[in-house]
């Protein structure tokens, strides 16, 4: 449970909720945070915006957002940076940041937002994949709560796959009730406008899920040394501004495209910096923390709903029958995963008081927690 040591205020009404709870709740905004920036981003490279500059504006955003709070909250708390530390920073954005950010734009303008999306929910899978191969996620084959993680990962990648490869026939057909670009339907379509291709903006948003699996895995050691986790996002942030204006420096040579032409386009840097960068990196760097990368993974299908929902109300985009047999699938998946890991959370507690009762301390080195484990109790401090 949270501790409520050191709240107050409104902080202290947060507390008084279950952290299980809050951690539920955080994912779920988070899931519709992203789900906006889907269209926003969508938009704006529609808008004609540079899929170089784009990220440069949104990092820079995110970091001004975060670093009076990193360096305000966290002065008493944050370790010595070390040359070690700063090179795992610098790795860590070019992998979170630079690689899932590049390959996501580039992904996106060959596709659509919710294909982008459904592509995502693979994100599960390679992580569960990733954080077990590592040996950060344990996997009891012999026990429900294992069959259920793996069988939950097998649900939510069949559910994107159905979505991406079975269209069926069209249950609900809207009308656009915005018109945010010249070309409105260019954002509803399935990437065969002139100049697009299909593949490789597939090619692209694989890159880009697993750069963002690496990224969920690979922070999570680094958080244990280093806690403080907005001066974290904000290293990241920083390294990954470096990185992008390098990339720019070849690849973007036109003075023009560094100008924001319209408030749209303002309006989507603005989304992107504050919303899917400042206060989404530093709630899921929480998230990861408190419940581990597999638990923030598992909640990615939630997403392909509400961009759905969300690319059908404002742009149109049709719903077909295979994205609502795929949703069920998913929201399955979603569920068998949750469950396994409430389940894994028993056992481990279940084993730790017959090892307790027996006096046997060597018990507990076969229980240690993996990775969903803090999801209760590891933090308490």
């Amino acid at each position: 449970m949270a501790d409520n040591g050191d709240c107050s205020g409104f902080a202290n009404r947060m507390c008084s909720i279950p952290e299980k709870l809050q951690l539920h709740l955080s994912m779920l905004a988070l899931q519709f945070g992203y789900a906006g920036f889907h269209v926003v981003s969508r938009t704006a490279l529609n808008m004609g915006i540079s899929k170089i500059v784009f990220p440069v504006y949104r990092n820079i955003l995110a970091l001004f957002l975060l670093l009076p709070f990193a360096y305000f909250l966290e002065k008493k708390k944050r370790p010595p940076l070390t040359l070690n530390l700063i090179i795992q920073f610098f790795l860590l954005a070019i992998v979170g940041i630079t690689g899932n950010q590049g390959f996501y734009l580039l992904g996106l303008d060959n596709t659509s937002p919710t294909f982008a999306s459904a592509v995502q929910n693979s994100v599960p899978a390679l992580t569960f994949l990733m954080a077990a191969i590592l040996r950060i996620e344990k996997v009891r084959l012999d026990r429900k709560d294992g069959i259920s993680k793996i069988a939950g990962t097998l649900f939510c990648v069949a559910g994107a796959s159905v979505i991406t490869l079975y269209k069926g026939p069209t249950i609900y057909s809207p009308a656009p009730r915005l018109q945010l670009t010249a070309e409105p339907a260019a954002v509803a379509s399935v990437g065969d406008e002139n100049g697009k291709s299909w593949t490789l903006g597939c090619i692209f948003l694989i890159g880009h899920c697993l750069s963002w699996s690496g990224w969920l895995v690979f922070q999570a050691p680094v958080l244990k040394k280093y806690p403080a986790r907005l001066s974290f996002t904000s290293y990241q942030c920083f390294f990954g501004v470096l990185q992008f204006l390098l990339i720019a420096a070849f690849v973007e040579r036109d003075p023009q495209a560094w100008l924001v032409h319209s408030g749209a386009e303002l309006f989507s840097v603005f989304y992107a910096g504050v919303v899917a960068s400042g206060i989404a990196f530093a709630v899921q760097i929480w998230c990861i923390d408190r419940g581990g990368p597999v638990f923030v993974a598992v909640y990615q299908p939630v997403q392909t709903l509400v961009v759905a929902i969300m690319t059908s109300f404002l742009l149109g985009e049709q719903f077909y029958l295979g994205g609502i047999i795929g949703a069920v699938l998913i929201i399955t998946g979603l569920y068998l995963v949750l469950w396994g890991k409430n389940e894994e959370r028993k056992f481990g507690v279940a084993e730790i008081n017959s090892a307790a009762d027996h006096g046997n301390n060597n018990a507990t080195t076969h229980i240690e927690p993996s990775i969903t484990q803090p999801l209760l109790s590891q933090h308490n401090t």
